[in-house]
């Protein structure tokens, strides 16, 4: 199997496909955490200012997706196939209230009349909300494991088996962590009465992603079968752990003191952390069956040839610097309050 600088070409893969769903998450996520908070700003210039804070960037974030879904596709198809088959309802429902979110987004300020608005708000609120829960039940179903069979045959329910206890709880947990980071970002762009609002609302997400986040942990650690078996392996991982706690931790003590740049940074690196635990504990699976450990997806048995990743890696190489140097020319150029003029949504 090839290597490079020491890594077999799937591990890498795995840390690229990795990456690019951290940076979905991360900066797609303040977006619909801003946009769950919609209908708790009881102005219309309050939604207004909240749309535009995200309006020249919510867009550009979903390019993370777009390739992300592409490099699982090329690089895992086996698992690309397989997790589609068995997580189809939730991919629908997350592709369709994508467009409705886009939609908001766009007509929201089309009209003047306020039904035409009020009607929007509700659309974008919804869609936002349960983009950020849908997410969530989609890992608390690939942590929990599918009905696979042989050849990695889904076998298992359709119709709301993806809406168990588990998937449930940490699809809350990741919409009350994208809530607190859209409320530390719509801090950092606004002013005056919406700020005053806002200083209010973050410290109810705090409160709920604080209490979903112990839940979710006492679950995983007491009904998910060998969760901590990797780190008794090898015990240096344990710093993984401490660091999410000690990014969660921090948080509040940085909104208390008013830094809400140091905040955002602090909780983007919380949900970082979170999903580095998670790429360690499933390592080197990819999907786990439920039937026998044979039977799960890996990088392995899931991954393309090692011609196509090695000509897919030498595209990550000259494509990463161009997409880290456009999305920092994107943000400083837009970096700062809202402003409304006629240009806005």
């Amino acid at each position: 199997m090839e290597t490079f600088l020491g890594i077999d070409y799937p591990t890498l893969w795995y840390l690229v496909v990795g990456l690019l769903f951290s940076g979905y998450a991360i900066l797609e996520g303040f977006d619909y955490g801003a946009g769950a908070w919609h209908l708790f700003f009881r102005k219309d210039m309050s939604r207004r200012i909240a749309i535009n804070a995200i309006g020249p960037i919510w867009d550009a974030n979903q390019v993370w997706l777009i390739i992300g879904g592409g490099a699982l596709f090329a690089g895992f198809p086996v698992m690309y196939a397989t997790m589609l088959s068995a997580m189809y309802i939730p991919f629908m429902l997350f592709l369709m209230l994508l467009v409705l979110r886009s939609a908001a987004i766009k007509f929201r300020s089309a009209e003047e009349m306020t039904w035409w608005r009020k009607t929007w708000d509700i659309v974008y609120f919804l869609s936002n909300t349960l983009i950020g829960f849908l997410l969530g039940v989609v890992l608390g179903n690939v942590l929990q494991g599918f009905e696979l069979h042989e050849n990695h045959v889904y076998k298992g329910g359709v119709f709301l088996t993806f809406l168990n206890p588990y998937a449930i709880l940490t699809g809350l947990t990741t919409l009350s962590i994208f809530m607190t980071q859209g409320a530390i970002f719509l801090l950092l762009k606004t002013e005056g009465r919406l700020f005053a609002r806002l200083t209010f609302l973050l410290k109810k997400g705090m409160i709920f992603f604080i209490v979903t986040f112990v839940f979710t942990s006492f679950y995983t650690l007491i009904y998910l079968p060998g969760v901590i078996d990797k780190f008794k392996e090898n015990p240096v991982f344990f710093v993984i752990p401490i660091l999410a706690f000690l990014a969660v931790a921090n948080v509040p003590r940085l909104v208390s003191k008013k830094k809400y740049m140091q905040a955002l940074i602090f909780s983007s690196l919380t949900m970082a952390f979170l999903l580095m635990l998670v790429a360690f504990q499933l390592y080197p699976v990819l999907l786990p069956s439920t039937i026998n450990p044979a039977y799960s997806v890996t990088i392995y048995n899931a991954a393309s040839s090692q011609k196509s990743l090695g000509i897919m890696l030498t595209i990550v190489l000259i494509g990463a610097p161009l997409l880290a140097m456009y999305f920092l020319f994107l943000y400083r150029t837009f970096n700062g309050k809202v402003k409304l003029d006629d240009t806005s949504y």
